[in-house]
């Protein structure tokens, strides 16, 4: 084999590999989507601010743009990077605080998964709408939220192996959708978001049988408000939500006097 001949045959075996690795890479991303599709509604579950509607990138929203950080360590010894990924994607709504629900696909998280959100506000009201699985894979998966959502952006849960620990991660990189969400979230939404997440990351060590204070990064990555985004308003969950639930009376009203007329 000439000198030539080797360096093209290991230059297309390299061009091989790449290529397999970016196809293995391919399959963690959702496919390009126009507009969220819902497979099925669990029960319980409300879809009112999903079906139909786009994905929305920080790009797409409204507020000051924030990159929130939240860690909590675990040791190696009682779970690895992989094996706590594997167990935050089998068991992601039971980490939840209670009062907010998350329904997901029974089969773990996958991407380009639609799960319909439960989620608690303040004077007992809930505000439902919903994220999509943007990438997963054996150490990492981010979650993607819709038109009408809260905020506009992305959630990315990881886990990593630092010296004897596991830190498992969950960082936000948001703006709050509308002028009304940026009023809440300036009112009091920044600390109840925060809380959240670190009752998240507490029951999720918890999980494992371990105790640890959840450490928590607030960084404020643009302090512009995008006033050209004022009107995602007329698109916003908090809204529809409310109105979905006013509305709640004279749709039981409704299926009553529909099977009066069907048993007539």
């Amino acid at each position: 084999m000439t000198e030539e001949t080797q360096d093209k045959t290991e230059d297309e075996a390299t061009a091989g590999s790449e290529e397999r690795a970016a196809a293995r890479d391919a399959t963690n991303w959702a496919k390009s989507v126009s507009r969220l599709k819902v497979s099925e509604v669990p029960e319980g579950a409300v879809n009112i601010n999903v079906e139909g509607r786009r994905l929305a990138s920080p790009i797409q929203g409204f507020g000051k743009m924030w990159q929130k950080t939240y860690q909590v360590r675990i040791p190696r010894e009682r779970v690895s990077a992989v094996e706590l990924i594997t167990a935050w994607k089998d068991h992601f709504p039971e980490f939840w605080p209670e009062g907010n629900r998350f329904y997901g696909p029974l089969t773990g998280i996958e991407p380009g998964d639609v799960a319909l959100l439960n989620m608690a506000l303040p004077g007992k009201m809930k505000l439902s709408t919903g994220v999509m699985v943007l990438y997963a894979d054996t150490e990492s998966f981010t979650l993607m939220t819709p038109e009408g959502h809260m905020f506009a952006g992305w959630i990315t849960f990881s886990a990593t192996e630092v010296d004897t620990d596991t830190v498992a991660q969950a960082q936000v990189l948001m703006r709050a959708s509308d002028p009304i969400f940026e009023m809440g979230l300036t009112l009091g939404g920044h600390k109840q978001e925060d809380r959240f997440w670190q009752q998240t990351l507490t029951a999720l060590a918890a999980h494992f049988s371990h105790e640890a204070e959840v450490d928590t990064q607030v960084v404020c990555v643009d302090r512009k408000r995008q006033w050209s985004n004022w009107s995602n308003v007329w698109q916003s969950s908090a809204i529809r939500s409310t109105l979905y639930t006013l509305g709640a009376p004279g749709r039981a009203m409704k299926r009553v006097f529909a099977r009066e007329r069907t048993v007539g």
